[in-house]
């Protein structure tokens, strides 16, 4: 009789993984950041529990768009109150903040559940090289960055 295994809480090991967003495009890097935060890449993903490993982004302000998506791609919130819609262009958004352009492009591609909730927070993107999780990220961890 054949079995069907099922991960359990006790079998999750987490990796960290190192992204260099140089000259990558936003959407692609969004990708691959997602499903390693999902762990998609794991035999032992499952749907209903967090398996994904940890992601490092660095250089966030080198990421790059295609089209004319830095003048036209808008990104909006709402106060809350009457009129207090507001909206920030990519262009805007990558000068004052670039690290929150790759945080909001990841989080659109997790589950929109206390599941993302959780597996957004594994995501840890740098402006520039320098970061402190130096000593998680094993020299085999290094391998997804050069995939493409």
């Amino acid at each position: 009789m054949l079995k069907t295994y099922s991960t359990k809480a006790a079998d999750i090991k987490r990796e960290w993984h190192l992204i260099d967003a140089s000259d990558k495009v936003l959407g692609k890097l969004a990708t691959q950041a997602a499903g390693l935060l999902m762990g998609k890449h794991k035999p032992t993903f499952c749907h209903h529990l967090d398996v994904g490993d940890f992601v490092v982004v660095i250089n966030a302000e080198k990421v790059s768009v295609t089209g004319n998506k830095v003048k036209q791609k808008l990104y909006y919130r709402h106060s809350g109150y009457p009129g207090g819609f507001k909206s920030t262009s990519l262009e805007r958004m990558a000068e004052t903040h670039p690290t929150r352009v790759i945080e909001h492009a990841v989080k659109g591609m997790l589950p929109r559940n206390r599941l993302g909730a959780e597996m957004i927070k594994k995501l840890r993107v740098y402006v520039g090289d320098a970061h402190p999780h130096q000593g998680q990220i094993k020299a085999t961890s290094l391998k997804t960055e050069e995939k493409e």
